[in-house]
């Protein structure tokens, strides 16, 4: 992983070009990605899951389908961020949600030995192309607050999932951080609501524009889960 040449120590989240938010499913990514986007003016960049034909047939038949579902995610994923280093493609600064490492994470847990030597071949092809973002959002969950967030949201490929399958991306999620050698942000939503909360909000971006870095942490108590 190459190291960002951001400077951590500037004042202000202006000095994040590419700011991505991560976290398993239901912890609220695509739904802070927003909210940080629209505070920043910044361009929006999000995982595109219902542009994937195999996604449904996956949560029903993950080791049927496991393999086509990765193949297509990590090509989608590949022309989404490789825009970024296209000169005028991105004037503003981008949030987008998801980190491209992700799709790896998902391919290790759901894929066949066999599967995932070849994936592997095709991973290690692509992802050189493949910048860091200056800072990654973490947010976390447990496994039982996820799954009431993902019944509530009401995703009729969602409903499948199981609180086992939560529980290994979250393990997932922690042992790939705590390689990681970037700018990273690791906040707790159990409690914390900085979507529909705009105190939480406001309190979060203060922390951001304080970062410095490396690693940091933030798990505030709040009144209202995140959704």
């Amino acid at each position: 992983m190459t190291s960002t040449s951001t400077d951590l120590h500037a004042g202000g989240l202006q000095r994040f070009r590419h700011i991505a938010i991560e976290g398993p499913i239901g912890v609220g990514k695509s739904s802070l990605a927003r909210r940080l986007a629209a505070h920043l003016g910044a361009d929006l960049m999000l995982e595109q899951p219902a542009e994937n034909p195999f996604l449904d047939r996956f949560y029903e038949d993950m080791p049927g389908y496991a393999f086509q579902t990765q193949l297509f995610f990590l090509f989608q994923r590949v022309k989404q961020v490789q825009a970024l280093a296209q000169p005028g493609m991105f004037s503003h600064a981008v949030v987008a949600d998801f980190v491209f490492a992700k799709d790896a994470l998902f391919a290790k847990l759901t894929l066949s030995d066999d599967e995932h030597r070849l994936y592997t071949q095709m991973y290690a092809q692509v992802a050189p192309q493949v910048g860091d973002p200056d800072l990654v959002i973490w947010l976390q969950a447990s496994p039982d607050t996820l799954m009431q967030r993902i019944a509530r949201r009401g995703l009729p490929m969602e409903r499948a999932i199981e609180p086992a399958y939560l529980q290994r991306i979250c393990d997932a999620y922690a042992e790939y951080f705590e390689r990681y050698d970037g700018p990273l942000f690791v906040l707790g939503t159990e409690r914390f609501n900085p979507v529909d909360r705009d105190a939480d909000f406001h309190a979060l971006v203060e922390r951001l524009e304080r970062f410095g870095g490396p690693r940091e942490s933030f798990d505030a108590p709040g009144a209202a889960p995140l959704v």
